[in-house]
């Protein structure tokens, strides 16, 4: 991997999602990320990481400390993580694939424009309730 350029104060460093089920996180989590450039960075008895070329990664864990078994997006706490998808093409593409590797479209009736008319996106949820934004290039 090339080296990461100098990190910037704010910039994301990583993000861990603690999981119910780390085979179905895994599943959808790792086509998601890959699809979107992020390679498998450490793989550990109850987790998995995929990192991007900027050294920024995503880390989904399924830890003996859990208390729930299921993300609530509307609850307090985390309702989304949004990563830029590419291109509307690009965006189309992810959309179509995605259910095959256990996602499904959020605001189906109002999509791709469920974030206003000037907002090209998609709204995907996984099988445990977690949502993504992919958010296509203006």
């Amino acid at each position: 991997m090339a080296t990461a350029p100098e990190p910037q104060p704010g910039v994301v460093h990583h993000i861990e999602l603690w999981v119910p089920h780390l085979g179905r996180a895994t599943r959808s989590w790792g086509w998601l990320l890959g699809s979107l450039g992020a390679q498998p960075f450490q793989s550990w008895e109850h987790g998995r990481s995929w990192r991007w070329a900027d050294g920024s990664y995503l880390v989904v864990e399924q830890s003996p400390a859990l208390v729930g078994d299921r993300h609530e997006r509307c609850a307090p706490g985390l309702n989304h993580v949004a990563f830029w998808a590419g291109s509307p093409a690009e965006l189309d593409a992810l959309v179509a694939e995605a259910p095959a590797h256990g996602w499904s479209l959020l605001f189906g009736d109002r999509h791709p424009f469920a974030g206003g008319p000037d907002h090209r996106a998609a709204y995907l949820a996984d099988a445990d309730g977690y949502e993504v934004e992919l958010v296509a290039r203006p």
